[in-house]
């Protein structure tokens, strides 16, 4: 579904990110696990537009997206939670939901999204009047979450889920991406959690200081010792 293929991405010169190359199949949560300031998040900008490669290639369902506008990418049914949640607000939880329907032109759909979030987070019925900023930190990103599936993507991208979430809630947000993947959602995570990382997904990528270092099953990756020793502690 999605294949990046030697991509290097570079800040006012410097490379941030280093030919790195990675697919997602249809059907695939694929988790890209790596300390902060790894090049994470540079790689999920440039899959979105947001970013412009300095080399390399970015296809999404065989057609090439890397270098066209982010508009024109998120068109093609690709949605992000960035990182810190970035909701709006001083706008109603409801405001900040249908905000990430704008590109969907039928009503009838914007209802249907509308009532299948709020299957998966049912709490946002009772808050839908409320100020999306005076929620916790963890139900906003359960709204950010919400928002970019309102746009009714094929391929959900995941920024940090569980950065500024109380722990108790750390599993709830993972058990989510379980649920939306089984609802037939494709997702790359992006995550420093790396234990929860490896349990949700089925292939992961490690990443350091902008190379793939390694790959393999979230299950391989856990018994790694490379990985246990400099991610998990062990």
């Amino acid at each position: 579904m999605l294949s990046v293929s030697n991509l290097s991405v570079g800040y006012k010169g410097l490379l941030a990110v280093q030919e790195v190359s990675l697919e997602v199949k249809r059907g695939e949560v694929v988790s890209l696990i790596g300390s902060n300031g790894a090049g994470k998040t540079t790689i999920l900008k440039t899959i979105l537009g947001l970013l412009k490669p300095a080399k390399g290639e970015i296809r999404l369902n065989n057609e090439v997206i890397s270098g066209h506008p982010t508009y024109d990418v998120v068109k093609k049914k690709i949605s992000l939670v960035p990182e810190g949640r970035r909701l709006f607000a001083r706008l109603s939880v409801r405001d900040n939901l249908l905000l990430g329907a704008y590109t969907v032109d039928s009503k009838q759909q914007i209802a249907e999204s509308l009532q299948t979030v709020l299957r998966l987070f049912p709490w946002l019925k009772a808050r839908a009047g409320q100020r999306a900023g005076t929620l916790s930190g963890g139900e906003q990103q359960q709204v950010a979450i919400a928002r970019a599936l309102m746009s009714r993507p094929d391929l959900l991208l995941l920024d940090e889920p569980s950065m500024g979430v109380m722990p108790k809630l750390v599993t709830e947000i993972f058990r989510t991406v379980e649920h939306i993947a089984a609802g037939g959602v494709t997702v790359l995570l992006v995550e420093q959690n790396v234990f929860e990382a490896l349990q949700v997904c089925q292939r992961a990528y490690v990443l350091q200081t902008g190379r793939i270092v390694m790959e393999g099953t979230g299950s391989e990756l856990l018994h790694c010792d490379m990985v246990r020793k400099a991610y998990l502690g062990m």
